[in-house]
């Protein structure tokens, strides 16, 4: 089998910063792995806001800039082909996913990933590699957060904002999984998603402000931007949990949250691992989790695919298949 592993791969390449014509198909070498990293024949490779961010040069710019080339992504589902000599978890054949070094160059727009084997658990055989690939960086985002940056108890009233996104559709399945009454904030033409996603009550942020209607919060994912953080902080209790996804509050911002001994973090950063990728794949198998794919673009399309997240309009997650 590893004869059958070609020297050369196609590899979506970023040849600058900016938009998405600067994204190129290109030949470039297979990769060679390292001791303890796993060679994976890419089957999925799920978009997120922070690969257009990161196109775009706002997002990890200081680590990418002294990549050449450049291949953005994060989020794998594929086959093991080959494996490193350090490498006993996995053998040739296994179906794996996972989140790829992320925050550093994942490399994952690309036929074949050099990934490291610490970042990857076994796809469920229940599970398609788009739903795998899916639930990597969003689902880890909405995990770690309840249980790494803040402490979601059993009875907590948690404030869900952008419910029908990426992060915020995994996090409506992982609160109720973790015993929370979920409040759940989208647009109007997306409630029925969110409730049927288990949240208890929905809110159209567009026709009436949530901190009009809410209040008594116990634990708020702020996942908006834009001033969204200070209203949220009017309805959490005091002492309660905010963690933060966006980047960029003011201090003012910071300093409203602090008055009112507010936990958790202002500025949440997702990290690879496997015990909790292994926690999303058991919660997968037994059907606790399910994503959401609202739209899948083939490889060479994959500029299309950043152009549909870029839209900030999509319900669930977008995949590139291969």
């Amino acid at each position: 089998m590893l004869n059958l592993i070609s020297t050369h791969m196609k590899a979506m390449i970023l040849e600058e910063f900016g938009g998405v014509e600067n994204l190129k198909m290109v030949d470039i070498p297979t990769p060679t792995v390292a001791w303890d990293e796993v060679l994976v024949q890419v089957k999925a490779i799920s978009i997120n806001p922070v690969d257009v961010k990161a196109r775009k040069g706002y997002s990890l710019n200081s680590i990418l800039s002294k990549c050449k080339p450049v291949i953005l992504g994060w989020d794998i589902s594929g086959v093991v082909v080959k494996t490193g000599s350090g490498v006993d978890q996995f053998g040739i054949g296994d179906e794996v996913f996972g989140m790829v070094n992320f925050m550093g160059h994942g490399k994952a727009y690309a036929e074949y990933v050099a990934a490291p084997a610490a970042h990857l658990v076994k796809k469920p055989k229940g599970i398609s590699h788009s739903e795998a690939a899916a639930s990597c960086l969003a689902a880890l985002t909405a995990w770690q957060a309840f249980t790494h940056f803040g402490k979601l108890k059993k009875g907590d009233r948690a404030l869900i904002h952008a419910a029908s996104g990426g992060v915020g559709h995994f996090a409506v399945q992982i609160a109720k999984y973790l015993g929370a009454y979920v409040i759940g904030t989208s647009s109007a033409p997306n409630r029925d998603f969110v409730l049927q996603l288990g949240a208890d009550e929905h809110i159209d942020y567009r026709e009436q402000p949530f901190e009009k209607v809410v209040s008594d919060i116990d634990f708020c994912l702020e996942a908006m931007g834009r001033g969204n953080f200070g209203r949220s902080v009017e309805v959490v209790k005091q002492g309660g949990t905010i963690v933060n996804l966006p980047s960029g509050l003011t201090e003012e911002e910071k300093q409203k949250a602090q008055d009112k001994q507010l936990q958790g973090s202002f500025f949440m950063q997702v990290f690879s691992g496997r015990e909790d990728m292994q926690v999303i794949a058991d919660m997968l198998e037994k059907g606790r989790l399910k994503p959401h794919i609202s739209h899948t673009f083939p490889f060479d399309q994959l500029a299309d695919a950043h152009r549909q997240v870029e839209s900030g309009r999509t319900v669930g997650k977008v995949l590139v298949t291969l």
